[in-house]
C-alpha cells in the first residue's frame, strides 16, 4: 500500500519547511533509510529519511519551494499503483501528467466551474516554505521565460526569504507555460507562482482547482506555443546568440549571480554597467572578471555627482525589507511588547583572566577565547542563581536546572543565535570547540535545529568591534528572562592607594525582564560574573 511523505516538524516553531534538495525522483527504488531530501529552515539545512521501502511514485513539492508542516510532499509505494486519493484533499498536490485539453484565452478558470484535471500533462510550481517563519517570498529574479524549454535542475528563480536568497530549481523536464509572479513581488507560501508541462498543456485548468494563486503575469497559450501568447506581460530579457546582454526585472534590479554581485562590490564595480553573458543575460562571475570601465561614461557620472553635491539635490534609496530582516523585526517587537526590562551594567577587571588565557592556551588543543571564558563563567554562575536561569510562563515562573546558552552569531543576512548545552559542565577547552563549530555552522547556514532550540540564557558579544558597552533586548522571553552584552577589554590607568596603575576592565550590561528577574536578583548574578573572572582558577573546579 502507497505511503504518504509530509513535512516534518523539525523545531518547536517551525510551521513550514523549504525542500532544499531531493535527492531521489520519482520512479527511483527507496530503501528505508535513505535520504530523500534536504529540508531547509531558516536556521539549518536537515537530512529526511525514508521509513518506507517502495518507489518514489510522486513528489508534490519541488526544491526551493516551502510546504506547512504535515502537508503531503512526496507518495512511496508499488509501481503502478494508484494514489491519486491519497492526495485529495491536500492543498499542496500536484496535478498528475493527462492530455492536453482546449484551448482557452480565459486565464485564470473561475474556481467555481468544475474541471476536469486528472489528465493534464503540467504541473504547478508553488513558493516553497524555506523557513519557519517565513510566510511569503519574493521573486528576486526569474532565470527562465515563458516559453523557454526546462529541465530537471535548471533554475527557475531566485527567492528571497527571511533568511537567504536561494535558488528554485525545476524537478520536472517541459516548457515553462505560466509565471504567476513578477521579479521583485512577494506571492504567500504554497501560492502558484509558475507551472511547467508540455507544449499545448491546459494548465488554465490547473489554476481554476486552487484559490492559492496570483494574478497571472506571464503565460502561454496552448494554441500558440511557437508564438507564446503574453497576457499582463512584465519585461522579460531576451538572449542574442551573438551580443550579451543586461538583464533586469520589472523593478529595474539586475540579474546577476551572488558571486558576481560580490565580486562587483569589492571592485567597485556598478552591475548597470556590465553586459551578462549567463542564461537570460544574467552576470557571471567572467563578466566581472573582464569587465573595463568606460572612461568616458566614469567622467560624466563624476561630473555629474559633484554638480549634484555642489547644487546641494536632496536624494534616497528605498531599500525593500528582506525577509530575514522581517522576521527579526517581528521577533524584536513581540519581545519588546512583552517582556518589562531593566539593565545593569558592572565592569570588570580583566588582568588574571588575560594571564591565565595565554597559560590555558598553552595547552589547550583548542584556542580559547575571551568569549569562551565568558560564556563558561555564565554557566558556572547561573547553577548558583537559577532564578536568572527561568523565563516567564504566563501563570508560572519555569526554573531551570540546566544551563542552556545561546551565542549570538552576527552573519550578513542578520543574526541567529546557536545554543551550547550544559555549558556549566563543560571543560573550557571543550567549550570553545564547540563555540567554534556552532558559530561555523552558523555563518554557513549549517545549523540543526537543535542546535539553536532550548536556550535558557543569551551572550552577545561585540567586543571584537571594539564596542565599549551596549544593551541587548532579550532574545526570546518564553525560553529566558535574561540577555548579557559584553563589551571590548580595554586598558585604563587607574589609582589604588594613591598610586596610578595600568590596567584592563571589561563592560557587561545584563538585561533583565522584571516579571521574573529583580534587580537584587540581577546584581547578584553580576557579582559571582564579576568574581569568577577576576578569580578565573574558580572556573576550573
Amino acid at each position: 500500500m502507497a505511503e504518504v511523505i509530509r513535512m516534518p516538524k523539525m523545531s518547536d516553531t517551525m510551521t513550514e519547511g523549504v525542500i532544499a534538495a531531493w535527492n531521489k525522483k520519482v520512479g527511483d527504488v527507496v530503501k528505508s533509510g535513505d535520504i530523500l531530501a534536504e529540508i531547509e529552515t531558516d536556521k539549518a539545512t536537515m537530512d529526511m529519511e525514508s521509513y518506507y521501502d517502495g518507489t518514489l511514485l510522486y513528489i508534490g513539492i519541488e526544491k526551493g519551494q516551502a510546504v506547512a508542516v504535515d502537508a503531503i510532499m512526496a507518495v512511496i509505494g508499488k509501481p503502478g499503483e494508484d494514489f491519486q486519493s491519497l492526495l485529495s484533499g491536500s492543498t499542496n498536490a500536484v496535478t498528475p501528467p493527462a492530455e492536453p485539453a482546449p484551448v482557452t484565452e480565459t486565464l485564470p478558470v473561475s474556481a467555481t466551474q468544475a474541471v476536469d484535471i486528472s489528465n493534464i500533462k503540467a504541473k504547478v510550481v508553488t513558493m516553497p516554505l524555506l523557513s519557519d517563519t517565513m510566510t511569503e517570498g519574493v521573486i528576486h529574479a526569474w532565470l527562465k521565460k515563458v516559453g523557454d524549454k526546462v529541465k530537471s535542475g535548471d533554475i527557475l528563480a531566485e527567492i528571497e526569504t527571511d533568511k537567504a536568497t536561494m535558488e528554485l530549481e525545476a524537478y520536472e523536464d517541459g516548457t515553462l507555460l505560466y509565471i504567476g509572479i513578477g521579479a521583485g513581488q512577494a506571492a504567500k507560501i504554497n501560492a502558484i507562482i509558475a507551472i511547467i508541462g508540455e507544449e499545448g498543456a491546459n494548465y488554465q485548468a490547473l489554476l481554476s482547482t486552487t484559490t492559492a494563486f496570483a494574478a497571472p503575469v506571464l503565460a502561454v497559450t496552448p494554441s500558440s506555443t511557437e508564438n507564446p501568447k503574453t497576457e499582463n506581460v512584465v519585461p522579460v530579457a531576451t538572449s542574442s546568440t551573438n551580443t550579451p546582454l543586461q538583464a533586469s526585472n520589472s523593478n529595474g534590479r539586475i540579474l546577476a549571480s551572488p558571486l558576481a554581485k560580490k565580486m562587483a562590490e569589492e571592485k567597485g564595480i556598478k552591475l548597470t554597467e556590465v553586459s551578462g553573458s549567463g542564461e537570460g543575460g544574467r552576470i557571471v562571475k567572467s563578466d566581472v572578471d573582464s569587465f573595463t570601465p568606460k572612461v568616458s561614461e566614469t567622467k560624466a557620472e563624476t561630473s555629474s555627482a559633484i554638480v549634484a553635491i555642489a547644487a546641494g539635490v536632496e536624494s534616497f534609496e528605498e531599500i525593500p525589507l528582506t525577509q530575514m530582516r522581517k522576521a527579526i523585526a517581528r521577533s524584536l517587537a513581540d519581545s519588546q511588547s512583552s517582556a518589562v526590562d531593566f539593565q545593569l551594567t558592572m565592569e570588570i577587571c580583566m588582568d588574571k583572566a588575560i594571564q591565565a588565557r595565554e597559560v590555558m592556551n598553552q595547552a589547550s588543543p583548542v584556542k580559547i577565547s575571551f568569549n569562551d571564558l565568558v560564556l563558561k563563567a555564565c554557566g558556572v554562575a547561573l547553577k548558583k542563581h537559577p532564578n536568572v536561569n527561568s523565563s516567564w510562563r504566563e501563570d508560572h515562573i519555569r526554573r531551570n536546572d540546566h544551563v542552556h546558552i545561546g551565542m549570538a552569531v552576527a552573519i550578513a543576512e542578520g543574526l541567529v543565535v546557536p545554543v551550547i548545552r550544559f555549558v556549566d559542565t563543560l571543560s573550557l577547552s571543550v567549550l570553545a570547540a564547540t563555540t567554534k563549530d556552532l558559530g561555523g555552522k552558523a555563518k554557513n547556514g549549517k545549523l540543526q535545529p537543535k542546535e539553536w532550540e532550548g536556550n535558557t540564557f543569551t551572550v552577545s558579544n561585540l567586543g571584537m568591534f571594539g564596542i565599549e558597552s551596549f544593551t541587548s533586548i532579550i532574545n526570546n522571553p518564553k525560553n529566558e528572562s535574561c540577555i548579557l552584552s559584553v563589551g571590548g577589554i580595554k586598558e585604563i590607568v587607574a589609582v589604588k592607594n594613591g598610586q596610578f596603575y595600568a590596567t584592563s576592565v571589561m563592560k557587561v550590561t545584563l538585561t533583565c525582564d522584571h516579571r521574573v528577574v529583580d534587580g537584587a536578583t540581577g546584581a547578584a548574578f553580576l557579582v559571582t560574573l564579576k568574581e569568577l573572572l577576576e578569580e578565573p582558577y574558580k572556573l576550573l573546579v
